[in-house]
């Protein structure tokens, strides 16, 4: 399928943008301190070079968006939507190997914050737009490439400002692709398994208050907030959620357990989970709704009982469970514990029987013939959830073929972030044939 390959200089784009992203430090702390200017700036100049009219949109001044359409051959199909994020979590260089902005290439291997989240993916879609413009390629349907801002906070800059105050943009697009799917995970025996995302759980970070008697702390205080917050927090982390198969979920099951020459029995689900051994880091943590205590906040000094005391907690809830999962904060907080959304996103599922989806795993399959292709659900979010507003059903694919050892889902936010160079030719070549068809 010659006709069907990204061409040399791609293979060397890719590291190249990889590299030169990763340099442009675009960190998101939150609340607002972040600017992407400069990396909108770096990938709008990289699509005009491919014949492009890129757009900067920005709702705050540096926190900038980039989006261009190609049109396709096909003027009946519905259009594609293809984005990646340019923010990046914090990094203390005290910590790292290297400098996580240095984007050092050493050893075959990228380094630096947004390696693999998700500048690596941004990279991709670069070389393989302008390598279709080498080679006069267009593809079947119109493609809308977009480069986001305040992915890794509250989308409101990025996606959500997108979605909301330009839609017209993304007229046409009915599915959407972008990370957290096509990349190898091996499994300790010799299997290669690639996921590729259908579905991702909602968002629920959730700021727990609870009001008291200030006081003294010497004296008894049986209306201390400091104690009425514990005990909630301790609730909710300790409870146990019940299981909840969606049918992305369930279908992930149904394939690994083929995979495995495992009967799919989903009466006990636990039991299922056992048997499937590595793989089933795939799959466990998208079966129920989460919520993780991360954060507290009281008082003002020892001896001093605060009226007030604050917590937050990582709330996840599984497509159609939003409502179990309010009702069981209502009941785990207490009489004595308000809660609210401190942010809020909906639940996403996407059929696995779609044609997209379907060509998704061909292209994989054609460059990793070796290995097993299996839907999934993210046990977290992306900006799909924003695209979503829009009607566009949302998939993870960045794919990568990475070697046994290298912990690809523990680079998310981790130290010493890195990508192989050989993964970044994979991800080019399976996105450029996907995406020539899809």
């Amino acid at each position: 399928m010659a006709d069907l390959q990204a061409d040399e200089l791609s293979l060397a784009e890719v590291v190249e943008f990889t590299s030169g992203l990763i340099r442009i430090d675009t960190t998101n702390r939150g609340g607002g301190d972040c600017r992407e200017r400069p990396a909108a700036e770096y990938a709008a100049e990289r699509l005009a070079g491919a014949g492009l009219e890129p757009l900067l949109l920005e709702r705050t001044p540096g926190r900038t968006n980039v989006v261009a359409r190609i049109e396709g051959t096909d003027p009946s199909a519905d259009a594609l939507l293809v984005h990646g994020h340019l923010d990046v979590v914090p990094a203390e260089a005290a910590d790292w190997s290297v400098h996580p902005f240095s984007g050092e290439i050493r050893d075959g291997v990228v380094w630096g914050r947004g390696a693999v989240d998700m500048k690596n993916m941004d990279a991709m879609i670069l070389a393989v737009v302008r390598g279709w413009a080498r080679q006069g390629v267009r593809p079947r349907r119109d493609l809308v490439i977009a480069f986001t801002a305040d992915e890794e906070a509250s989308a409101e800059d990025g996606s959500g400002f997108l979605a909301d105050s330009h839609p017209e943009l993304f007229e046409g697009c009915t599915e959407g692709v972008s990370e957290c799917g096509g990349f190898t995970f091996h499994d300790g025996a010799g299997r290669q398994l690639y996921p590729i995302a259908a579905g991702e759980r909602g968002t629920g970070w959730l700021k727990l208050t609870a009001r008291g008697r200030a006081g003294h702390g010497s004296t008894v205080n049986k209306e201390n907030a400091v104690t009425r917050l514990a005990a909630a927090v301790t609730r909710i982390g300790a409870h146990e959620w019940p299981l909840r198969l969606t049918p992305t979920v369930r279908a992930a099951l149904a394939e690994l357990a083929a995979v495995y020459g495992i009967e799919p029995d989903f009466r006990d689900v636990d039991r299922l989970l056992e048997k499937l051994g590595p793989a089933a880091k795939l799959v466990e943590a998208t079966v129920r709704n989460s919520a993780n205590p991360t954060m507290m906040n009281a008082g003002y000094k020892v001896n001093v009982i605060p009226g007030e005391a604050v917590a937050f907690v990582d709330g996840r809830y599984l497509p159609g469970a939003e409502r179990e999962f309010t009702s069981t904060l209502d009941r785990l907080t207490g009489p004595e514990v308000s809660w609210e959304f401190a942010h809020r996103e909906v639940a996403l599922q996407a059929p696995v029987d779609a044609p997209v989806f379907a060509r998704m795993r061909a292209a994989v399959e054609e460059f990793a013939p070796e290995g097993h292709v299996v839907p999934y659900c993210m046990s977290g979010g992306t900006d799909a959830k924003q695209f979503s507003r829009l009607g566009i059903t949302g998939y993870g694919f960045a794919p990568l073929k990475l070697p046994e050892g290298l912990d690809y889902q523990a680079l998310f936010h981790g130290v010493d972030e890195r990508v192989p160079v050989e993964a970044l030719h994979f991800g080019v070549r399976v996105l450029d044939r996907f995406l020539r068809t899809a």
